[in-house]
């Protein structure tokens, strides 16, 4: 890995690690639709020209469909199902269930046409993850039916994350990035558009609340796809998606540290095993 692509992986876990703080700060005054919606769309507009720009919208001619699926896969379902879940579980939870991602995409790749040698190193490591995931759940890190439910929304956020990353890997991998970005936010941003004008808030937004929003959409959106794109071009998608190894840690240490949150000694052992799962089962094996 050369350095350029290991700034990238830093920045982008850090970047990563933050919306779940400003999801959980935005949802207190504004609904999840409109949360997402305001989200993706600022990342449109600001994606767009620079898509025009760099030459890259007439190649999408003839990928109408996986753009769509992309946008629906990648911000039409779980931004909403993040910001939904978030009203129920705490922050940290959220970014250790979605370090499952690379977990997730092991096992998703050969739906795709991505396929790996299902080596025993690779199984351990599935089977680690997956305890983690349900120490997470076992252990304390959920409580009551809400807080089920709020782990539900995360699941399915957690699968089409993984969906997204094979999808940019089989079907944009040889394109310019920042054209199948911008389109698929926009794609994101009319599908989520009905149900946010119906829940538009009847008053002004505190400066809190836009501000959240505001970094969500440029920083933890715009700026995290053009990332998320480079890394996977050269590192794969199960590989890129390992920068879910340091999200938990930037959204707990937020959690904590400014939301007063408590992730408790059965949370700190199932991030340990996702992580330590997620590495067996996406580490590249040895040459001969």
């Amino acid at each position: 890995m050369n350095w350029q692509v290991g700034t990238a992986f830093v920045a982008l876990g850090v970047i990563w690690g933050v919306p779940y703080f400003f999801i959980k700060l935005a949802v207190q005054e504004l609904s999840p639709f409109v949360v997402a919606w305001g989200r993706i769309t600022l990342a449109a507009l600001v994606m767009l020209p620079i898509a025009w720009r760099r030459g890259g919208l007439p190649a999408m001619r003839g990928r109408t469909l996986p753009l769509i699926a992309l946008g629906l896969v990648e911000f039409a379902i779980p931004y909403p199902a993040i910001s939904y879940g978030e009203r129920w579980v705490s922050s940290s939870v959220p970014g250790i269930l979605i370090a499952a991602t690379p977990l997730t995409i092991t096992v998703l790749a050969p739906l795709f046409g991505v396929q790996e040698r299902p080596t025993g190193r690779r199984l351990l490591g599935l089977a680690l993850g997956l305890g983690g995931v349900v120490g997470l759940l076992g252990l304390g890190g959920v409580d009551g039916l809400l807080g089920w439910v709020g782990v539900g929304c995360m699941v399915v956020a957690t699968v089409c994350y993984a969906c997204g990353g094979l999808m940019i890997q089989r079907y944009f991998g040889d394109v310019e990035p920042t054209a199948p970005i911008a389109l698929s936010l926009s794609a994101a941003a009319l599908i989520l558009l009905p149900p946010a004008l119906l829940r538009l808030p009847p008053h002004l937004l505190t400066t809190l609340a836009l501000g959240s929003v505001l970094v969500l959409g440029l920083v933890c959106t715009a700026a995290a796809m053009l990332l998320m794109f480079y890394l996977v071009t050269r590192a794969g998608a199960a590989r890129a998606s390992i920068i879910t190894y340091i999200n938990p840690a930037v959204a707990s240490l937020l959690g904590v540290l400014i939301l007063h949150e408590r992730l408790g000694p059965g949370g700190l052992l199932a991030f340990a095993l996702i992580l330590l799962g997620s590495w067996l089962a996406t580490r590249r094996d040895p040459g001969p």
